[in-house]
């Protein structure tokens, strides 16, 4: 600010030719004026002069047909000494209240910076937020100009334009135009890359789709303007939420998000202006001059400590169930929240799920967590999946800031924390490779009834899991028959349970008939034959199937329809007509069945 007065003075002596004589009568009747405070300088050595000369008739003439004279002052904020600046605003300001008739007008530029908006609040002032001007059309009419000039003395450019049609089109300029943002440093970078004469290996054609991979290059500006508000209280966080919300919000916004004060998202963000937008008032939304400061924030490679991660969604979306409590409606954090709260809760959720992925049975215990009507501790788990102990810890211990777990030799639930992490997992646009489909319902059940046959033909020890087997097996058979078609029934069957074994024709078997006969009557199958016809078939396999016929001297299978005899005391019959070949397939399936029995030797199968 030392040598703004008299560059000011320099310059309008050159434009204003009137005004040199005034300039220099008062350098030479006041000696010491250019070692003088900013303030006096301004005033004798600019607009006094102007005031003056503006009273000469060719000035006075100029004034009244073309408009007032104007003094351009761009990046005032670029200037260090603070209080000379806000000298320089005063006392413009109150030369033109007492002198509203001089034609003379100051257009300024700068940055929000405190000290200046604060002095510019002024009647006097008309304050205009470029925030609301895109440079966006800038950039396309640079970018178009530059392809236009190129097109013409590039003969390479001329001969693919004459076979292929004009070039670059219109999709591909507006592509890049919205990759470069609003820089003319990166928009005047990449053309130069597109177009660059000594690469003889590739074509501008080439060229032009790998610059919408290209990174600015902008990694130690970035840097270096985040460091200068790394100390302040709230740093990271405001720098975290810029970098991970899904839309803009104002400074009252961030204050309301992160419940702090706006002083102190002001206090961050004012040093930051090289790379954001701060809009002129605290109600418009804070922006970023280029969409690669987001790339920088969320890849720690790049960022260092100014690293914004995946987990701080978590911190954001505490932030928005908080606020929501507070039951503050129509401001931007409000309207916020209805749109990205989900989504916050989706990331967060995605990033730590992501991370136990790779263990033991990760799909299997997460899945048997999620569907499980009642909590299962993780013996019972393991117990269930036929799975080690440890595996389930291990994968459990992993998710703790999603799910509570008592310790492996402990017997308390395994339980999700939040409801959210369950409809997450149970929408498939929402978790994508986590979702849980509800046909895993079929294999719980299928661990049930296997868990069931063989503790009752091996004779192995119940445990709590075995004891509820057959609720169990009934309760998700009868989710899974909710939430699938008759098409898709027998196929998933054969999908989800590919071991032809004992334990798999049992369960078809069982499965099948409680589907025909059993509760609720509104999920039975319309190809009553073709079900009854593959019902009888399982059986007969499954009886044909078994390696050690000494072990149905020891158990009744009677057991295998108590999942569906409770069920029938409605007396539930068909009435439909059998075809030929299907009363020959059912008779031949019967005749299996006898054989099997009489083979292995005599079973009471009276109550099946």
């Amino acid at each position: 600010m030392t040598r703004f007065a008299t560059t000011l003075a320099c310059q309008l002596a050159d434009a204003v030719p009137e005004a040199a004589p005034f300039i220099e009568k008062a350098v030479k009747a006041k000696p010491g004026l250019l070692k003088s405070n900013l303030v006096a300088q301004l005033r004798h050595l600019v607009y006094e002069p102007f005031k003056a000369a503006a009273k000469r008739g060719r000035l006075l003439k100029t004034s009244l047909l073309k408009g007032p004279f104007l003094i351009v002052i761009d990046g005032l904020d670029e200037c260090e000494d603070r209080q000379d600046v806000q000298a320089f605003i005063d006392d413009m300001l109150e030369f033109f209240k007492k002198n509203p008739l001089v034609p003379l007008r100051v257009f300024i530029t700068s940055r929000v910076e405190q000290h200046i908006q604060s002095h510019l609040k002024n009647g006097q002032v008309r304050l205009e937020n470029l925030i609301n001007h895109c440079s966006r059309d800038d950039i396309d009419t640079f970018m178009r100009t530059c392809f236009e000039a190129e097109k013409e003395r590039n003969p390479i450019i001329n001969s693919y334009i004459r076979k292929q049609g004009d070039w670059p089109t219109k999709k591909d300029r507006d592509l890049l135009v919205d990759h470069i943002g609003g820089s003319f440093i990166f928009a005047s970078a990449l053309f130069k890359y597109i177009v660059d004469p000594t690469d003889n290996q590739s074509t501008p054609m080439d060229r032009l789709p790998h610059t919408l991979n290209m990174n600015p290059g902008l990694d130690t500006l970035y840097a270096r303007t985040l460091s200068r508000s790394q100390d302040l209280p709230h740093s990271s966080n405001i720098i975290s939420t810029l970098a991970l919300l899904f839309e803009p919000l104002p400074i009252v916004g961030f204050a309301e998000l992160l419940g702090i004060e706006s002083f102190e998202v002001v206090r961050v963000l004012v040093n930051l202006q090289a790379i954001i937008h701060i809009p002129g008032t605290d109600d418009l939304p804070v922006t970023m001059c280029h969409t690669s400061l987001r790339d920088f924030l969320t890849t720690e490679s790049r960022s260092g400590h100014f690293f914004a991660p995946p987990r701080f969604h978590a911190y954001l979306a505490d932030r928005c169930r908080d606020t929501e409590k507070e039951q503050r409606s129509g401001t931007a954090v409000a309207l916020y929240i209805v749109d990205h709260f989900e989504k916050h809760l989706d990331v967060t959720y995605a990033h730590i799920l992501a991370n136990s992925r790779n263990f033991p049975y990760f799909s299997d215990i997460i899945s048997t967590i999620t569907l499980l009507p009642e909590p299962l501790s993780i013996a019972e788990i393991a117990d269930l999946l036929c799975v080690k102990a440890s595996d389930v810890s291990q994968v459990v211990a992993s998710l703790r800031e999603l799910i509570d777990s008592p310790g492996i030799d402990e017997d308390g639930p395994v339980i999700i924390r939040h409801t959210s992490l369950r409809d997450f997992l149970a929408s498939a646009t929402r978790s994508s490779t986590f979702f849980v489909s509800p046909s895993y319902h079929l294999k719980l059940s299928y661990h049930y009834f296997s868990l069931k046959l063989e503790h009752r033909l091996n004779d192995i020890p119940s445990s709590p899991v075995t004891r509820n087997s057959h609720w169990g097996c009934e309760y998700h058979l009868v989710q899974y028959l909710k939430t699938s078609s008759e098409q898709s029934i027998l196929a998933k069957l054969k999908q989800l349970l590919p071991d032809q074994n004992l334990s798999y024709h049992f369960y078809l078997f069982t499965f099948i008939f409680f589907w025909l006969f059993g509760d609720p009557p509104d999920h039975r199958p319309q190809q009553v034959w073709f079900a009854l016809t593959k019902c009888i078939e399982s059986l007969a396999l499954g009886l044909e199937s078994d390696p050690a016929p000494d072990r149905w001297l020891q158990a009744r299978l009677c057991w295998l329809s108590g999942i569906s005899s409770i069920y029938m005391s409605g007396g539930y019959a068909y009435r439909s007509k059998i075809h030929q070949e299907q009363a020959t397939t059912l008779q031949r399936d019967v005749g299996r069945i006898g054989k099997a029995i009489r083979e292995k030797v005599f079973m009471d199968f009276s109550r099946l």
